[in-house]
């Protein structure tokens, strides 16, 4: 009986494409998290810097 249950699983294709679907969105997530990681300091700069002119040209 449980090698039957186990032939079935291995033969059933339905959602097949969901997990493979998901694995690209997991890696893609991953990947974007790396570069965060790695780009950190200088958006960080780039955003101090941002609100700095814009504090100076508001007047504020």
């Amino acid at each position: 009986m449980p090698k039957d249950v186990v032939r079935r699983l291995w033969s059933d294709e339905r959602g097949q494409d969901l997990v493979e679907y998901m694995l690209i969105i997991v890696v893609i997530a991953l990947g974007i998290g790396a570069a965060m990681l790695v780009l950190r300091g200088s958006m960080e700069g780039a955003f101090n810097k941002a609100v700095s002119d814009f504090n100076t040209q508001s007047g504020g």
